[in-house]
């Protein structure tokens, strides 16, 4: 039996895709013959319960949304735990782990945002601190997984890995198609936190340039608190036509993609890009950033626009939204290339790089 200690302190229920991506292999992985789960966990995941993990929680004691407590348990927490949980290999499933850690460890890197576009850190997370803290964790990590071939590329550039060091483990969808009858759709969705590189301002110029008479009501969820985009919209005069959501439930984000017209990603950079997936297998027409991440998700399934020209996305919102066939045909296109995307397969991916390190 190999024991593997989970680094679960980024789970504050704030991180969006990270945490996606963790529960959604995780909560597979209980039936696996020969592997045990421990996972150390923040207050906030141990206060929230997490039916989701497949074995027991260390109480780390952190606060982990408050950024001296979760640095510490990254850099001394889980080395320690994994030592008392006599653990055989850590998992640490969010870019950040222990830079000196107690036994071999798998590092999963979304992406080398700081490293590639360090003007999108915003100023209050700190680009060296950043850099540093994934520096550590990648240079110590056994092994390191990554969510796409765009990722893998940015990873071996910026850490000198070898290019057996590093595997892609995609993330995967619902795996249920959305087959049902066509129902009505209207509005644009959009989602993503506020951080710069999601590009949210452009897509309200954009919406702005759209006419009065055809322009949709676009809502974006993603955001905690007061919410930036508010003054943008206010200041471009279009505030009716803008419905800013902040953080919703799963529940609500599900009905948004099922009844929205389409989804819009504007991001400049992403390791993945789950929205784009997310929509395909939901029937949802997907309009988004011509960049390669996105290009290896949605192929031909989806439509591309230029992320630093509001113009452009105008234009491709426009010719999607007057076209019921083009979006009738992006509907059938996207449910066939989701299917190509399993959490299930990510799961099977996951184990294997486990695999790597515990003989």
């Amino acid at each position: 039996m190999t024991r593997v200690l989970v680094d679960l302190l980024f789970f504050t229920g704030k991180q969006g895709g990270t945490e996606t991506v963790a529960r959604e292999i995780y909560s597979r992985l209980a039936d696996r013959p020969g592997w045990e789960f421990v996972g150390y966990a923040s207050r906030e995941l141990v206060a929230a319960g997490a039916d989701w993990f497949p074995g027991r929680l260390i109480d780390s004691g952190l606060q982990c949304d408050k950024r001296p407590q979760w640095a510490w348990g990254e850099l001394f927490g889980v080395s320690r735990a994994a030592r008392s949980a006599d653990a055989d290999l850590i998992h640490a499933p969010a870019n950040f782990g222990p830079p000196r850690p107690s036994v071999p460890m798998i590092l999963t890197l979304h992406d080398v945002l700081a490293f590639k576009r360090p003007e999108f850190l915003p100023s209050k997370i700190g680009v060296i601190p950043t850099k540093l803290l994934i520096g550590g964790a990648a240079r110590a990590a056994s092994h390191i997984v990554t969510v796409s071939e765009a990722a893998r590329a940015d990873i071996l550039e910026v850490t000198g890995r070898s290019a057996d060091d590093v595997t892609v483990v995609h993330p995967g969808g619902s795996g249920v198609r959305d087959d049902s009858s066509p129902q009505p759709r209207s509005g644009l969705f959009s989602l993503g936190n506020r951080m710069p590189h999601k590009n949210f301002p452009r897509l309200l110029e954009a919406l702005a340039l759209i006419p009065e008479t055809s322009r949709p009501v676009l809502t974006i969820s993603g955001s905690h608190g007061d919410d930036p985009l508010r003054a943008v919209a206010a200041d471009l005069g279009i505030e009716k036509w803008v419905d800013l959501r902040g953080w919703l439930t799963k529940d609500e984000v599900e009905n948004l993609y099922r009844s929205s017209a389409a989804v819009v990603f504007p991001t400049l950079f992403e390791g993945f890009g789950l929205p784009v997936l997310e929509g395909m297998e939901r029937g949802c027409p997907v309009i988004c950033s011509d960049i390669p991440v996105l290009r290896e998700v949605g192929a031909d399934a989806v439509r591309y626009f230029d992320p630093l020209d509001p113009a452009d996305i105008a234009r491709r919102i426009e010719q999607t939204l007057s076209n019921d066939d083009a979006r009738a045909q992006m509907t059938r296109d996207g449910l066939a290339r989701a299917q190509r995307f399993t959490w299930d397969a990510s799961a099977d991916g996951m184990i294997e790089a486990f695999g790597r390190l515990s003989h």
